[in-house]
């Protein structure tokens, strides 16, 4: 850690994630997923962790594949188009070692909403009808106290820690997210903690974000991690694409330790990723 107390390496980072956190993940699917973290995550043997996400992909099959993963709420985890399913998630899933909560992606966001509102649950529509409601120990049904009717519920959900791929910090904290910032900013709220990892961050008194683009503020922000290319090899928008190659060697892994492997092989390759798609 330097001199300012919120920039830590990656290495620093991950110190304050503990074994059985519950982690909510930033990004969508193939899109800004934080991958040197959950690289680092898994590097770190972190174990038992709960990991909340709306809608994940290599994120949450690689924690799954990385044993750091017990339980998985989300409303959706699969890749995109070509790429296929997420096969060491659903593995883990069938095998019994990771447990699978299920969500629909916009019941977690109310869940999230709550906790960020510091309220026990949510009011949520259109599952009224759904097995979820008596399966799951996530949602109840209860009377309004405006009329009676019938109102669905979600319980808050407040990760112990939010993992966030920004594209550019400053040293106090504050970022900013260009593109799509999905339920980032609601993580952000909803976490005690919050790690961001940024392709860039700003040093110096005279650096600073337009107010108008900061989506979390510094005040919000534990630990700040500089490493360009830390989504890839998922897109990050305005920074790089998805790297096809490297993801289908995700994909094809078959073990923990190739995964190990492949992680050793993949994080130095992030930095010329990174560093090729800005030229």
């Amino acid at each position: 850690m330097t001199k300012n107390m919120k920039i830590f390496s990656l290495a620093e980072a991950v110190s304050l994630i503990n074994d059985g956190d519950s982690v909510a993940v930033g990004g969508n699917t193939i899109n800004r997923a934080p991958m040197s973290m959950i690289c680092e995550i898994i590097k770190a043997g972190k174990k038992d962790l709960r990991i909340i996400k709306t809608a994940g992909a290599m994120d949450v099959d690689m924690l799954c594949l990385g044993r750091a993963a017990k339980s998985v709420d989300a409303g959706f985890v699969s890749y995109e188009t070509f790429f296929g399913l997420a096969r060491h998630y659903r593995r883990a899933v069938e095998e019994g070692s990771v447990a699978s909560n299920e969500h629909a992606c916009y019941t977690i966001i109310q869940a999230l909403r709550a906790a960020a509102c510091g309220v026990p649950f949510m009011p949520v529509s259109g599952i009224a009808n759904s097995a979820l409601i008596n399966e799951s120990d996530y949602f109840s049904v209860i009377k309004s106290p405006f009329g009676g009717e019938e109102v669905t519920v979600v319980k808050a959900i407040a990760p112990d820690v939010g993992i966030i791929q920004a594209s550019v910090c400053d040293e106090r904290g504050n970022a900013a997210i260009y593109g799509a910032q999905y339920e980032d900013a609601l993580i952000s709220r909803a976490s005690k903690k919050v790690i961001i990892v940024a392709e860039k961050i700003l040093k110096g008194k005279s650096a600073s974000i337009p107010r108008k683009d900061i989506c979390i503020p510094g005040f919000l922000t534990a630990a700040v991690v500089e490493n360009p290319g830390g989504a890839w090899p998922c897109a990050h928008h305005g920074h790089y694409d998805v790297d096809e190659r490297a993801l289908f060697e995700f994909i094809n892994l078959k073990n923990y330790e190739e995964l190990l492997a492949y992680i050793d092989n993949i994080m130095p390759r992030a930095k010329l990723a990174a560093r090729r798609f800005s030229q």
